[in-house]
């Protein structure tokens, strides 16, 4: 039994840790990009510098920084919603006996990430490329205010169906309740990449929202990592992701109708 508290002390401690520390690296590379300002484009906004390769630096070289942070990223915005489908898995082993708890659970974590990673690995070649079209079409660029208000638009919408409904239900339930998991690697692995892939398909207007707003701005970080753990974490989750679509939509048609004015 003492041992078994102490498995459970250790693994709550090392989640805050890891929280704490990729918060606080999140915040710093937030802090370092924001001094190096924005570029002014057509349309009076201003485009990121994640999406720019900086003075001196290659390409490939710019495309690891980005995946870097943005792994230490989405470890800050996911753990606070993952850590209790961490628990819930690790409750399911140790019904078994099973005495890897450590070794499994980090293995369902890195899974977990690994899917994430990917998404990073697509986001930035077609960040970048967009950029360019943008910066190369300064009509195109016009249209990104109105566009940005789309994509709010849509992914507030996007709350609002059954299948947000249905992907938030399969990522409350993982592992489903009843079903026994084997305690082994490859089993921990893919439970990992089935919650990744839940997770990514649960949030994936949330996380629109994110890049089309600013990747690097930290207030629209929080509302975002607040709105995900909250749709989750609550009991009446659906019912929260039904009112920040609600929310998403009128935020969307009124960014479209300041677009379109200022126009």
């Amino acid at each position: 039994m003492a041992s078994e508290r102490a498995s459970h002390q250790a693994f709550f401690g090392v989640s805050v840790l890891l929280f704490a520390a990729s918060a606080a690296a999140t915040i710093a590379w937030c802090a370092s990009m924001s001094a190096m300002g924005e570029m002014p484009m057509p349309g009076g906004w201003q485009m990121s510098m994640a999406w720019m390769r900086l003075s001196g630096q290659s390409w490939p070289d710019a495309a690891a920084s980005f995946l870097g942070m943005w792994i230490v990223m989405m470890v800050a915005m996911k753990l606070p919603s993952l850590v209790p489908m961490l628990w819930r898995y690790r409750r399911a082993m140790g019904r078994t006996g099973e005495t890897r708890l450590g070794r499994l659970t980090v293995l369902v974590g890195v899974g977990y990430f690994f899917v994430w990673t990917a998404i990073g690995t697509a986001a930035f070649p077609l960040g970048v490329a967009l950029a360019m079209i943008e910066m190369q079409q300064p009509a195109l660029a016009r249209a990104v205010p109105i566009a940005v208000g789309v994509v709010v638009l849509v992914a507030g919408y996007l709350q609002l169906t059954a299948w947000k409904a249905r992907q938030l239900a399969c990522y409350r339930e993982a592992p489903e309740r009843g079903r026994a998991l084997p305690a082994d690697a490859r089993t921990a692995w893919r439970h990992g990449l089935r919650l990744g892939l839940h997770c990514s398909r649960s949030c994936a207007g949330l996380m629109a929202i994110l890049l089309v707003v600013g990747v690097m701005d930290l207030r629209a970080m929080a509302i975002v990592s607040a709105a995900i753990t909250v749709e989750r974490l609550a009991p009446a989750g659906e019912r929260v992701a039904r009112a920040l679509g609600a929310v998403g939509v009128g935020t969307g048609l009124f960014l479209i109708a300041r677009a379109a004015g200022a126009g």
